[in-house]
């Protein structure tokens, strides 16, 4: 499924806030005449947005998935769309089967924004060094302690890449790993992009992955530049699996953190 997240205060439900997974669980109950609850694969945060969140649910319906998905489409707002939808595994879980997420941060480097982008990309008015930026993200790859990066508790997460593309004035960060802590990629590009303004080096950056002091690292990008693009689910599972498998879910342990 996708979502534009601009108007809402992240996936999970919140009180007195509109959230995509309020909305899923809206129309879904509707649609199937039952109470349902919608687990997500990743809890993105208020404003950022998803074009490969996968989600799951319970129902007794007799209805089949391409019914539910028309239906449920029906009901939804024009920001948030279902793409596909079927059958899973029973022991199939959105969230903790999930072995691995990619997230993509959109950056418009040029004097003038670009109105017709500025809901999904962070506009940067002064030229950055994309290559500095791009030697500085090699000391992210492996599995380390990334607390420098978390907005609240911090722990130990599996980069298993993490690259830079530019294509004219459009800068792309592209970043996968087996999860992520709350707030944790807006944190690496706030900081890179202290690398792409040369106020640091790859050497100080390393120094601040490996410091696990959020005070230390930079300000976190703002969340209109961050996309959830695809998850990675074991075949045998029967969910979607837009990208390659890893060797094992994460457990609901590893995983006590919301993702960004």
């Amino acid at each position: 499924m996708a979502y534009d997240g601009t108007r809402y205060a992240g996936f999970q439900v919140q009180p007195n806030a509109p959230t995509v997974q309020a909305e899923l669980e809206r129309a879904l109950s509707i649609l199937c005449d039952e109470r349902v609850r919608v687990t997500g694969a990743g809890r993105t945060d208020a404003g950022v947005h998803a074009s490969g969140q996968v989600i799951d649910f319970r129902t007794a319906s007799a209805l089949d998935g391409a019914t539910i998905g028309r239906g449920v489409n029906a009901l939804l707002p024009e920001d948030i769309a279902v793409s596909g939808l079927g059958p899973a595994a029973e022991e199939f879980h959105a969230r903790f089967s999930a072995t691995g997420r990619t997230y993509e941060y959109r950056i418009r480097n040029a004097l003038e924004r670009d109105p017709l982008e500025r809901l999904r990309e962070h506009h940067v008015d002064t030229a950055l060094d994309v290559a500095a930026m791009r030697d500085a993200s090699t000391a992210l790859v492996g599995r380390k302690d990334f607390s420098a990066f978390a907005a609240g508790p911090g722990g130990v997460r599996t980069i298993r890449s993490a690259e830079w593309c530019s294509e004219g004035s459009l800068v792309r960060f592209e970043i996968t790993a087996d999860a992520f802590l709350r707030g944790m990629v807006r944190a690496i590009v706030g900081t890179l992009l202290w690398a792409g303004r040369a106020k640091i080096d790859s050497a100080a950056f390393a120094a601040i992955v490996d410091s696990r002091d959020r005070g230390k690292a930079g300000p976190s990008a703002p969340a209109n530049g961050l996309c959830l693009v695809s998850v990675q689910y074991d075949q045998d599972l029967g969910a979607t699996n837009s990208g390659g498998s890893a060797p094992r879910p994460l457990n609901a342990n590893e995983q006590n953190e919301a993702d960004e």
